[in-house]
């Protein structure tokens, strides 16, 4: 099991979300989220720390199986892929354990 973390510019999120239909991806969770990565400004001008840029970006939060971790990741970088700097990242963390409230049920099957 799997936790794939995507922030994306939020231009892009109703493209990523249609990809993620068509790869019968349909359970996540949106975040609105701010960051900043390789737009940003310097850091430091003269050794003066300087104010940096906070851009809005949005974060999708999605429990896979293992199975369904590569189609996911390819559901994402085809919808918002492009060559533009700030377009996003895709984070793969592994996940122990995912139980339902609902049920008591652990595992793949509380995805």
């Amino acid at each position: 099991m799997k936790l794939v973390q995507v922030i994306i510019a939020p231009e892009k999120l109703e493209s990523v979300k249609e990809a993620l239909a068509e790869a019968e991806v349909f359970r996540f969770t949106i975040t609105e989220v701010q960051g900043t990565g390789h737009q940003r400004a310097q850091a430091t001008v003269a050794d003066e720390p300087v104010d940096i840029e906070m851009f809005r970006k949005i974060k999708l939060e999605i429990a896979v199986n293992d199975s369904f971790l590569q189609p996911t990741i390819d559901a994402v970088m085809k919808a918002a892929g492009d060559d533009a700097v700030g377009v996003g990242k895709v984070l793969v963390l592994r996940l122990d354990d995912v139980i339902r409230i609902r049920t008591g049920e652990h595992g793949s099957d509380a995805i």
